[in-house]
């Protein structure tokens, strides 16, 4: 389950060095986890993100947390060390083996109270949830992240922030889809269809961060915005 634009960074090599070896490291069993990943080549979250990540949920203090893929529950378990007991993290995902694999992290770091992992398609389970929650962080299938977002814009609080992961596809997103190997295109074309209807919305505030493959983050400024 590799993802090849994981070696494939958005800006300078020599920038990303140094935002990935020096910047403060993770310790601890979360760091562990963080270095058994990058061993084994698993797409979770790269440094210069849990950095960015560790700053911005300090600032926000959340209580509830929605996460839509968990894969190995890194970041689910990044999120829950952040919150320090303080809260809780719901996140979703589809994948068997992923499943089993996250639920023994999250017994090996003994945060199994504080996370809820639910099982399934995320189509179907996000309707059936009630927010609000703090924070979203979406990292799953890159074409489906404009089918889930209208459930996530319904879930999150009215100024909370929507974080999604990996949206610039190492930069291809703005080439002519016509350039896009055939296998990439319905991702192409659903993440500019993201940014077409995030960008420039006037219930929305959104900016895009040049962290690993792209972050986009979403602040939800009123109640009931529909896109």
């Amino acid at each position: 389950m590799k993802n090849r634009m994981m070696n494939m960074p958005v800006v300078q090599e020599d920038v990303l060095n140094f935002m990935r070896t020096g910047q403060k490291q993770l310790s601890g069993k979360v760091g562990e986890l963080q270095a058994v990943a990058k061993e084994n080549g698993v797409p979770v979250i790269p440094h210069e993100t849990v950095v960015f990540m560790q700053f911005l949920l300090g600032q926000l203090q959340p209580k509830k947390i929605l996460e839509v893929g968990t894969a190995i529950g890194f970041s689910a378990s990044l999120m829950a060390e952040i919150m320090n007991g303080q809260g809780h993290v719901t996140t979703i995902d589809r994948f068997d083996v992923m499943i089993e694999k996250a639920k023994k992290n999250f017994d090996a770091l003994g945060i199994s109270d504080q996370v809820t992992l639910l099982e399934g398609q995320a189509a179907d389970i996000l309707p059936t949830l009630e927010g609000p929650y703090d924070f979203v962080f979406m990292d799953s299938a890159k074409s489906k992240y404009i089918e889930f977002l209208p459930e996530c814009l319904r879930l999150v609080k009215t100024g909370g922030v929507i974080m999604i992961d990996d949206v610039l596809q190492a930069g291809t997103i703005f080439q002519p889809i016509e350039e896009i190997h055939r296998s990439q295109r319905a991702i192409h074309r659903k993440l500019n269809e993201l940014f077409d209807k995030v960008m420039s919305h006037p219930d929305l505030t959104a900016s895009l961060v040049p962290l690993g493959d792209g972050v986009l983050l979403i602040t939800k400024n009123k109640d009931d915005v529909t896109i």
